[in-house]
This record gives C-alpha cells, sequence and structure tokens, in this order.
C-alpha cells in the first residue's frame, strides 16, 4: 500500500497503526493537501459480507457525529477489493501506549481524559448511537492534549437488540460491561462501565479483571468484585474513587444514568470541599456490617427487668381477681412465677453474653504481615502464605517473563511487609513457557510490508537479515523467499530471520539510443524491460530533426536495470537563428586544359572539416558551399589543390545575412606552353599551401601569388596577391621542399 494512491487522490505515505479488522495509514489529500488518516479493511475480510457491512457501519456511525471529541469521517470509498475509510489524522498516541508508558496518570490528567471521553459519549448518546468498545486503544490525545475518541466499527443504533456477530460476542472482553458479556441488549450505560474501567486503568496502572481466556474475565464481571482502587494507588481522593465505584456497578440501574451526569460528577470531583467526601455504599454490598436479626421476646421497659411476653396471651387487660374460696395450689403456683421469669431472663441474658463474646471473637481478626514470596516456587509460596493465615488467590497468573523460570514466582499483589488481616486474599504471577510465535506468510509482500509484519511478531531488527536477487517473474522489491518458512514456530528473542528479495529481472546492457528515431529508441528501450520516461525535444545543428541526441541516466553500454525509466533527448532539428548560406567558391587547374585534383573542405555550425567537393578539374569551376551559420559560429572554406592548400576563406554570420559577403575571385589558370616541362617548385620550409609553378628560367620567382592563411582571396582587394608572403626567395639555391602534407580526410 505504502505510495498507493487511492482514488487518485491519497497518497500513502506509511502505516501507523491497525487491529483484527483493519489497517491504519498515513496518507496525503493531494486535492485539499493535508495529511489524513486511512483505515483500510484487511485483505481476509474483503470477500466477508459481514465485516464488510461492520466496516461501512463505522463510517456511517462516525459520520453522524460532529464534536471535537470525536474523530472526524472525511470519506469512504472502495476501489477494486480495497474498503476504505478517510478521517482525520491525529498527531499524538492512544492512551494504551500512554497508560503503558507512565502509569499510574496524576488524578487531575485521568480525570481531564475521562471528561472529554464523557463529553464525546454524550454526544454520541444523544444521537442514539452506542459505542461498545471504548477502551484506551480507542482514545487518541493530540499534541494540545485533545481527547479523540475513535473506532465506530461495532457501534450500533439503540434501536438494535443484538451484540453478537455469528454467535461471537463482540468488543474487548477486558472493557465489557456485564450485560455486554450477558449477551443481552446494551445501552449508554455500558459505555459507561467500560469508561470508569479506563478510568480504574489509567490511576492504577491496572485492569480490573485479568483471567487466563476471554470466556474467564467475562465470566469475572458478571460474577466477582474488583479490588478498589484506592488499596491499589491510596493517592486517589475518595470522590473519584467513587465516581469508578459508580461506573462499574453491575446492577446498570445503579450507574449513572447518563453521559452527562457523569461529567458533572467528573467536574467537580477535584474541588475541595469533595476530596474527602465519604465512600459510596451500596446496598448489596459483600463487605456491608451484618445486621442480626432482632428477638421478638425481648422487651425492655425503663430500668425494670426483662419480662419475657406471653405469645398465647392475647387479654392485654387486667387480671381478674381471685376468689378466697381457691385452694392454696393454685397460690403455690403464684409464688413460683416471679422465680421462673428470674431465672429465665439470667439464662436469656447469659445466651446474649455468650452470643456477643462469639460474635466479639469472629469479628477481631489479627493483623499478619505479608511476606515475600518472588523466587519461591509456586508450591512453596502457596505453603508460606497459608502459613501465616493468608489465602492464595485461585486465579493465578500464569505469563512469560524473561529471566523467570517456569512454576517461580516473580510477583504477588500484597507487597511484601504490607499489614493485612488474616485470611487477605493474595493473587500470585507465576512464570509460564515463553510463548512461540508463527512465522506469518510474507510471501508477495514489499519489504516494508515484511518487516512490519514481523515487528507485529515482536522481531528484533537486527534479527533479520536481508538480500537481493534478480527474479524473472517477481517484481522488485517483493519478496522471493523466507526463512523461517510460513507457519513455523519460533522464539521472537533468538530467532534469525532471512528474507530474499527480488530485484526483478537481471541487468540489460544499455544501446546507444543516439541517431535512432524517436519511435526506434522508445522502442529499444521498452524491448530491454525499462520503461520510457521523459521525452524532450532540443534544436541541433549536428543531428537530424526527429532522431535522438543524448541520452540518460542510463548511458550507452552501462548496465541498466529493467523496470527503471530511461529518458531520451529527440533534436527538433536548427534553432530557429540558424542561417543557411550558399558560398560559391571558384576553383581552376594550374594550367587550363590539364587536369588538377581540387579539394573543397568547409566548417560551419554542423561542425569543421566538412568536404564540399574532391574531383579533378581541368577548367575554372564554381563549386557551390551549402552552408548552415550560427551567430556564435562563422564559416570557412578551405581550398586544395593537387595536395597543398591554396586559398582560405572566412564566412561570417553577420555578413551573411546582412548580405555583404564578399564572393571570392580566382586568376585565370596558365595557358599550356607546348614543349616545355613543367616543373613544380616546393614549398618553402615552415610554409604552407605554395602551389606556385616556375620554368627553369624563373630562377625561384613566383608567378603565381602564394597560398596559405596569409594569402585570403575573395576578402582582400580581389586580385589575391599578398607580397612577402608565399614567395620563394629564400630558396635560392632551388633545394627541395618537403610537401606540406593533405589534411587527413584527403589522405
Amino acid at each position: 500500500m505504502i505510495g498507493h494512491e487511492l482514488a487518485g487522490r491519497y497518497k500513502v505515505i506509511e502505516r501507523i497503526g491497525g487491529g483484527g479488522m483493519a489497517l491504519v495509514y498515513k496518507a496525503q489529500d493531494i486535492l485539499l493537501n493535508r495529511n489524513v488518516a486511512i483505515k483500510v479493511l484487511r485483505q481476509q475480510f474483503v470477500h466477508d459480507e459481514e465485516f464488510i457491512r461492520r466496516f461501512r457501519r463505522e463510517a456511517q456511525s462516525a459520520a453522524s457525529l460532529s464534536h471535537p471529541n470525536v474523530v472526524s469521517i472525511y470519506d469512504v470509498g472502495q476501489e477494486d477489493d480495497i474498503h476504505y475509510i478517510v478521517m482525520e489524522c491525529i498527531d499524538g498516541n492512544n492512551l494504551n501506549e500512554i497508560i503503558k508508558e507512565r502509569a499510574p496518570l496524576q488524578v487531575d490528567e485521568a480525570v481531564r481524559i475521562a471528561s472529554q471521553i464523557c463529553d464525546a459519549l454524550e454526544h454520541a448518546h444523544q444521537n442514539q448511537i452506542i459505542h461498545r468498545d471504548i477502551k484506551p486503544h480507542n482514545i487518541l490525545i493530540g499534541r494540545n492534549g485533545r481527547v479523540k475518541v475513535t473506532d465506530f466499527g461495532i457501534a450500533r443504533a439503540v434501536t438494535s437488540t443484538t451484540i453478537t456477530q455469528t454467535g461471537s460476542v463482540v468488543g474487548s472482553v477486558h472493557y465489557f460491561s456485564p450485560e455486554h458479556a450477558k449477551g443481552v441488549a446494551t445501552g449508554e450505560k455500558s459505555d459507561l462501565y467500560s469508561l470508569g474501567i479506563v478510568m480504574y486503568q489509567m490511576l492504577t496502572g491496572r485492569l480490573p479483571f485479568l483471567g487466563e481466556s476471554p470466556i474467564s474475565v467475562a465470566l469475572k464481571h458478571l460474577q466477582e468484585e474488583f479490588e478498589e482502587p484506592r488499596e491499589v494507588n491510596p493517592l486517589i481522593p475518595q470522590s473519584v474513587e467513587n465516581i469508578i465505584l459508580k461506573s462499574m456497578r453491575k446492577n446498570p440501574q445503579e450507574r449513572y444514568q447518563s453521559a452527562d451526569e457523569m461529567m458533572v460528577d467528573l467536574d467537580t470531583c477535584l474541588l475541595p470541599i469533595r476530596r474527602d467526601e465519604p465512600k459510596l455504599d451500596f446496598e448489596d454490598d459483600e463487605d456491608q456490617t451484618m445486621v442480626m436479626p432482632a428477638i421478638k421476646s425481648m422487651q425492655r421497659s425503663g430500668n425494670a427487668a426483662p419480662v419475657v411476653s406471653n405469645d398465647d396471651d392475647d387479654d392485654d387487660g387486667p387480671v381478674p381477681p381471685m376468689k378466697e374460696e381457691t385452694s392454696e395450689k393454685p397460690a403455690k403456683k403464684n409464688k413460683k412465677k416471679p422465680a421462673l421469669i428470674v431465672g429465665l431472663s439470667l439464662l436469656f441474658l447469659g445466651i446474649i453474653a455468650g452470643i456477643v463474646f462469639f460474635v466479639g471473637q469472629m469479628l477481631e481478626v489479627k493483623d499478619v504481615t505479608v511476606p515475600s514470596v518472588i523466587t519461591l516456587t509456586e508450591e512453596e509460596a502457596v505453603r508460606k502464605l497459608q502459613e501465616v493465615g493468608l489465602v492464595v488467590d485461585e486465579e493465578v497468573i500464569r505469563e512469560y517473563k524473561q529471566g523467570v523460570e517456569e512454576g517461580i514466582v516473580f510477583a504477588q499483589s500484597r507487597a511484601e511487609g504490607a499489614i493485612v488481616k488474616e485470611g487477605a486474599i493474595v493473587q500470585l504471577s507465576v512464570g509460564a513457557v515463553k510463548p512461540l510465535s508463527t512465522m506469518p506468510d510474507l510471501s508477495d509482500a514489499t519489504l516494508d510490508e515484511a518487516l512490519s509484519l514481523l515487528n507485529e511478531q515482536k522481531v528484533n531488527e537486527d534479527a533479520i537479515e536481508t538480500s537481493e536477487e534478480n527474479h524473472d517473474t517477481i517484481p522488485a522489491g517483493t519478496l522471493i523467499s523466507q526463512v523461517p518458512a510460513n507457519g513455523t514456530e519460533f522464539d521472537p528473542d533468538t530467532v534469525k530471520v532471512e528474507l530474499v528479495v527480488s530485484k526483478g529481472k537481471a541487468e540489460v546492457k544499455m544501446p546507444d539510443l543516439t541517431g535512432m528515431t524517436r519511435s526506434e529508441a522508445q522502442s529499444r528501450i521498452e524491448s530491454l524491460g525499462l520503461r520510457v520516461g521523459t521525452v524532450k525535444d532540443e534544436p541541433s545543428f549536428t543531428v537530424e530533426r526527429g532522431k535522438v541526441l543524448s541520452q540518460w541516466p542510463w548511458d550507452p553500454d552501462s548496465m541498466a536495470t529493467p523496470g527503471t525509466e530511461q529518458n531520451i533527448v529527440v533534436s527538433s532539428g536548427y534553432p530557429s537563428d540558424a542561417l543557411n548560406y550558399t558560398f560559391k567558391v571558384p576553383v581552376a587547374p594550374v594550367v587550363e586544359g590539364q587536369a588538377s585534383k581540387i579539394r573543397v573542405v568547409y566548417s560551419d555550425a554542423r561542425g569543421d572539416n566538412q568536404e564540399a567537393a574532391n574531383r579533378e578539374v581541368s577548367t575554372t569551376e564554381i563549386v557551390p558551399v551549402e552552408m548552415v551559420l550560427s551567430p556564435d559560429k562563422d564559416g570557412t572554406v578551405s581550398i586544395y589543390r593537387d595536395g597543398r592548400a591554396l586559398d582560405t576563406f572566412v564566412v561570417s554570420y553577420t555578413d551573411a545575412k546582412n548580405g555583404t559577403v564578399t564572393e571570392p575571385t580566382i586568376d585565370p589558370p596558365q595557358p599550356a606552353v607546348p614543349d616545355e616541362p613543367v616543373i613544380t617548385d616546393p614549398p618553402e620550409d615552415g610554409g604552407e599551401g605554395n602551389d606556385d609553378e616556375v620554368t627553369p628560367e624563373s630562377n625561384g620567382e613566383d608567378n603565381e601569388p602564394p597560398a596559405g592563411p596569409g594569402n585570403n582571396r575573395g576578402q582582400g582587394n580581389g586580385n589575391g596577391k599578398d607580397k612577402g608572403k608565399g614567395k620563394d626567395k629564400d630558396n635560392e639555391n632551388n633545394e627541395e621542399v618537403p610537401e606540406v602534407p593533405a589534411p587527413a580526410d584527403e589522405e
């Protein structure tokens, strides 16, 4: 996904998170030039209609909310098999990371965060939306401290009556409300229960309910009481603990009735007048003082002795007087009655005293000091705690801890030296076998994606070795193989991972594209497995219009990587200021009627030493020289006769443009002299271009003007004669002078 452009608008930059249902990427909105977060449904769920519905429901639920403490939804869409939601990008951390880093948090900070979460829930509840998955992972804290609630992936409208998806309860088990765990309808109070657990975790650094499996944790939500926050962290004010206790009541009717009611409590709980308020008391508390039932027969009247009531005596009136004739037997009975009453009263008082003494003994629990059982085996720790009168919690936390062997206690819920009542419960944390991870399937993954997946498995980056190989079918940057193989169990702390990444097809030798036509060059680039990149047009004097001038970045004969771009520059012809000019050069033989070899060489904007003519002439001719001139380069024309330089002419750009070029002239050739030999006098040593012809009687005198750079015919006075240069006056003894070699082109 990295580098991919969704909908032609969102360019994916990096992966920033993920969960069981989706991955979250940071991207740039090219249209609005801002960063956004994009949640993408995992590929294994793209064909699961239930997950797709839930994914879309998140967008619909969150999009209907507009609140400063709720992450905003910008867009939602689908591209091929990619289902995505575009949302506000928060620069910060989630609350779970903050808790792991520095819990327990300061009380005022925790209350401030909880208050903002409560405000967001109040807004959602007012819009008939229940979040159902409030947990620290779904709470984002921006750099400015602003709290944002996100992930409405399992939110529902309050009219829905089910919380199950294909038979499973949806949500995070450690933050379930009891009614959520039962699978019955959930409402606003379920979100407030979860918020209470979040507050508990922020202020204590631990969860209220832990277990070996999700089911055991869910049962604890339903059946067990948690350790009160102030027992874990005594710095928590009573007013704040009261909020947690009330929001986490198992009976929804005993919780806050709305998020607004809870938020009012949060806003005032840190006021001095409330910090030490009494602890909330609930009728069904198991710790509530037991009340003995009243004894029906016990009555008191002032300071009189207790009187036993007669259950059979329905007459409350006075007893009628006895007659004198009454026998003595009834009289004796009346005398025994007070004694019986006194005896029964004393017996009752004794029973009451015994009960009071027994209850007192029962209520008077002695204090014990908690011993340290860390580093002991589980059996030894249980025995030691029981010896001092403490009870070991049946729920033993078994987890792997580095450096702790299996079965060894590494933590206890009550600190060593703490004074507690006899019979108090102590929970032990015991080392377990280190859990092994399963190597994920990295096939078809890019290197970045593979490293991200391995990082999720806690594999250290230093333990990952990568290498590159060419491959004809696997695209460059994609993994070819992995060790350990997919599905292999491994220890993240000791594993060595080897990844082989494809470099694509093997490198190819780049040919020289210059001189090819545009289409020929493009076809050649594509045939080598490269992509045609930039094609630029530039003017040129030397390369024909439509043909390649240059290429980059792969130069001729360099090794190019298939899949990369090759750029070319194509000639657009002569520049607009180029000037075409025809310079007419007269040429003649030495002797009229006798053949002389004539060669005309010129230089212009297209290059030097270009040949205009190379043939024999027997009479005077005009050779047209087609030149291309540029403002920064004048043209030159040189004439060679019989292998020797005869004359050189300069054609300036300015003169050619203004029509002021002086046309060259040439002296007519000498007429043929019969029966007289013609001798070619060699040029003076060091001179160049002396083509004078003399007879024996001339004694070295030049009858033809000297040739060479000193004689510029056509630009002087027209006769081409320049005395003092080119003559053979120093060669009075007619010594042979070596010939000046012709230019390389002549040879």
